[in-house]
């Protein structure tokens, strides 16, 4: 047993923010699986990362650059095989949980976010050629990305919701997944493999807002937060509505905590992990913070814990004047152009 199996038994999952070819061939990811690790996610900026540090793609990325490919094809050449490879260690997690845990997640690229109709051919086209049973496609969920999850559910593809902010939009995207799953119902389709997570990001919030927050506050509001998501998650699953769709087979939406390295340095560094333990959640870590919890993590069930107090917190900044949604709107639109910039340049040395 270790201290991840005991957040597993609380009902969390923890997976790795990280990928890379020296990860996956090292046997590393695979060792990180058997300590109770449940799955990979990963980004542009995270891919962006491997190419530049990670000599086992140099011979690939130079015999790519002599066949008639345009940079994003040889980008997918390299990201597909690393997400199948990471699909295939995952995979005993995933047989072994019923299909639950144990997976991959590979996003579309940044500059499809205001494009529904695109988002949802790229996610198709991914989908089908990394073709493994255990791959999300990751999706941000700007109001495009949220019209594209109902299709991509209805198409029975398991989705990574991203760059969430905002519980307005959240509850929105509970919204589509349950359009979608009931579209696939009708159809005849299957509905017990279908799994959608919604990646709430936690530092990224404090660190907008603790600057502009009296001290008793600082610190407080992005886990605040996510205790009010989760209690709006209890309420929407909870629903005699979703209930039904329970009964033939549904998955509920789960709730990913993301963006839970600290980011301010006077805070403890797994204060984003000790903090939101609670059941039918995931927390992606990249490698420090994992490094850090598994030798100092405290494990308690904390996400249920201090629900009204941190609803009053919240209830403070708003008395403040500060408009927590108009925030989770610019901090997307900051996450979105972030991310375009990384894949900007992971494909500039692939050109």
């Amino acid at each position: 047993m270790t201290i991840l199996s005991d957040v597993k038994a609380l009902g969390q999952q923890i997976w790795l923010d990280n990928l890379s070819r020296s990860l996956i061939q090292s046997g590393e990811l695979a060792q990180m699986l058997q300590q109770g690790v449940c799955g990979v996610t990963s980004n542009p900026a995270i891919f962006q990362k491997a190419f530049a540090g990670d000599a086992l793609y140099a011979n690939e990325i130079s015999r790519l650059k002599q066949q008639d490919l345009s940079p994003k094809q040889r980008y997918e050449a390299l990201a597909i095989a690393d997400v199948q490879a990471a699909c295939d260690v995952c995979l005993s997690e995933h047989q072994a949980s019923g299909g639950k845990t144990g997976f991959v997640s590979l996003e579309v690229a940044p500059d499809l976010a205001k494009d529904a109709a695109g988002t949802i051919a790229e996610a198709k086209r991914l989908h089908q050629a990394i073709n493994r049973p255990n791959v999300m496609i990751k999706v941000p969920t700007t109001d495009e990305g949220i019209e594209a999850l109902t299709e991509l559910v209805s198409a029975g593809i398991s989705v990574n919701l991203t760059l969430l902010f905002s519980r307005a939009q959240t509850l929105k995207a509970y919204a589509a997944y349950q359009k979608g799953i009931e579209a696939r119902l009708a159809a005849g389709g299957k509905v017990d493999n279908i799994h959608v997570v919604a990646s709430f990001f936690i530092s990224r919030v404090d660190n907008a807002l603790d600057p502009t927050l009296p001290e008793a506050l600082q610190g407080k509001v992005a886990i605040a937060l996510a205790k009010a998501a989760y209690r709006d998650w209890e309420t929407y699953f909870g629903s005699e509505a979703f209930q039904s769709l329970e009964a033939q087979g549904a998955n509920r939406v789960e709730l990913l905590w993301a963006s839970t390295g600290v980011k301010n340095p006077a805070y403890p560094d797994t204060l984003y992990v000790d903090s939101l333990i609670g059941p039918a959640t995931v927390n992606t870590v990249p490698d420090a913070t994992l490094k850090a919890f598994i030798d100092h993590g405290k494990v308690a069930p904390t996400l249920t814990e201090g629900t009204d107090q941190a609803l009053a917190q919240l209830e403070e900044v708003a008395k403040l004047g500060i408009d927590l949604e108009a925030l989770a709107h610019r901090l997307q639109e900051d996450g979105l152009k972030q991310f375009e910039d990384a894949f900007a340049k992971l494909l500039e040395p692939l050109a």
